[in-house]
């Protein structure tokens, strides 16, 4: 008999911990080799975890809504091989094993309403071996928060790490000149009222919790997708000073192409050509014109991405959104294009996405045309630094040039507009490139062959 460790897996670039959904075995079931043991979920896709080794469940570690590290073990199971290993390695980084063995609670609260009421942060020595995510490293680069000030803020996060929340409220109340506690390694305990904890943390909040109603309403619980949605959307208007640009585009080209081919074009490469690929195809060609668009910020750093990859927001028929990327899509043919834009499109409404499907993506294209919005606003999707929208496709009169002089014809005519973070890309850039996508779609040739 011997124990073999089932760890949590590497889910994707840039993703350092992951949610325990729901546990498909208990201690005492026999499972499998690649057999499901447990449901997880990141900030990007929901997956399964396949057990890697044949046995009998001897423990499980985490409880279901439990955030777990990559890397830690999160199971234990007893199989039947004499030469097994007693454990596989757990991989982990120093400051995550500082962060399970020696970080104590960062707020204790004991909670009682008829009695004054104390927290007692942890010490500065403590704080100093923390783990940050990634997340809040970004942030506190971006705002200019040193280590040193890191270290001293009281987290409220799982064994006193520093959440989102806690480095956001740090840094509103930095610019707002409160002054904060001052922890130090040799500082003894202090004492800080429970309610100036609590009027932080409301402070700290996106939206006060509202407990009573009026009227005829009904109340309806955010799913876990859409708190994350809902979080990142915040995350990126806080992070980046969104501009947005706006033109427009004559398709007709374009449309009467696709009009021609469509039908021969699904009989021989058996899938549907739409216009996302399309779209994607002239995105690519001027990314590559102008590769600033293509590139993410850290710190006071330009990081200009060599890869393309072309994130497409898809609407799921939860009426949640996600975003699946296609990987070097510069590399692609128009076949290619069509075939994994349908792929991940499917997948997502089916939820069969694999936690790589949605890492990496470097620019974002989304479709608000296809609900019938004529053009949006989008927000910026992190760490990215741009995103372009399509609208409806519509036909209108319009003013043409022909060698007889100017004339009024039908035209299939379509807005574009696009979001850019003003850190790294300035009105000139980001008009210039909407320009280029537009002139592209414009110039679309009609003979081409897919």
């Amino acid at each position: 008999m011997a124990l073999v460790d089932l760890v949590m897996p590497k889910l994707g670039e840039s993703i350092m911990e992951a949610t325990v959904l729901k546990w498909h075995k208990n201690v005492g079931d026999s499972v499998k080799m690649d057999e499901t043991v447990l449901e997880i979920a990141t900030d990007k896709v929901d997956s399964e975890v396949p057990s890697t080794a044949a046995g009998v469940i001897e423990e499980i570690l985490y409880n279901v809504n439990d955030v777990v590290p990559i890397g830690k073990a999160i199971a234990r199971i007893r199989t039947a091989a004499a030469d097994a290993p007693i454990s596989q390695p757990v991989i982990s980084t120093p400051a995550q094993e500082a962060t399970s063995q020696n970080i104590q609670e960062a707020v204790v609260v004991e909670s009682t309403h008829t009695k004054a009421e104390t927290v007692r942060p942890q010490t500065g020595s403590i704080a100093a071996n923390r783990f940050y995510s990634p997340l809040v490293l970004n942030i506190a680069a971006s705002e200019g928060v040193s280590m040193s000030e890191l270290e001293a803020i009281p987290g409220t996060g799982n064994e006193g790490r520093v959440t989102k929340k806690d480095i956001l409220q740090y840094v509103t109340d930095r610019k707002s000149g409160i002054k904060k506690v001052d922890v130090k390694p040799q500082a003894a305990e202090m004492i800080i009222p429970l309610a100036k904890v609590e009027q932080e943390k409301t402070a700290s909040s996106s939206s006060s919790a509202i407990t009573t109603y009026t009227g005829n309403v009904e109340v309806i619980e955010m799913d876990r997708m859409r708190k994350l949605i809902a979080e990142h959307m915040v995350r990126s208007k806080h992070t980046s000073p969104h501009v947005t640009s706006f033109t427009e585009a004559d398709v007709t080209n374009l449309v009467q192409w696709r009009d021609k081919v469509k039908k021969d074009f699904e009989k021989r490469e058996g899938t549907k050509i739409t216009f996302t690929p399309l779209f994607i195809e002239a995105i690519v060609r001027c990314i590559k014109k102008f590769p600033l668009i293509n590139c993410s910020l850290d710190g006071d750093k330009i990081i200009v991405k060599k890869d393309i990859n072309i994130g497409m927001a898809t609407a799921l028929p939860s009426g949640n959104l996600i975003v699946p990327v296609i990987k070097n899509a510069d590399q692609l043919n128009l076949v290619g294009l069509t075939k994994q834009v349908n792929t991940l499109a499917d997948n997502s409404r089916n939820g069969k996405l694999k936690a790589d499907d949605t890492t990496g993506g470097t620019f974002t294209l989304t479709n608000v045309g296809t609900f019938g919005s004529l053009m949006g606003t989008p927000i910026i999707n992190q760490p990215q630094v741009a995103i372009l929208a399509v609208g409806a496709i519509k036909k209108r009169p319009v003013v043409i040039e022909t060698p007889n002089g100017d004339s009024i014809a039908i035209r299939h005519m379509m807005y574009l507009s696009m979001s850019y973070d003003h850190r790294i890309v300035d009105g000139s850039l980001g008009a210039t490139f909407l320009t280029a996508v537009a002139k592209e779609l414009e110039n679309f040739d009609s003979k081409r062959e897919y």
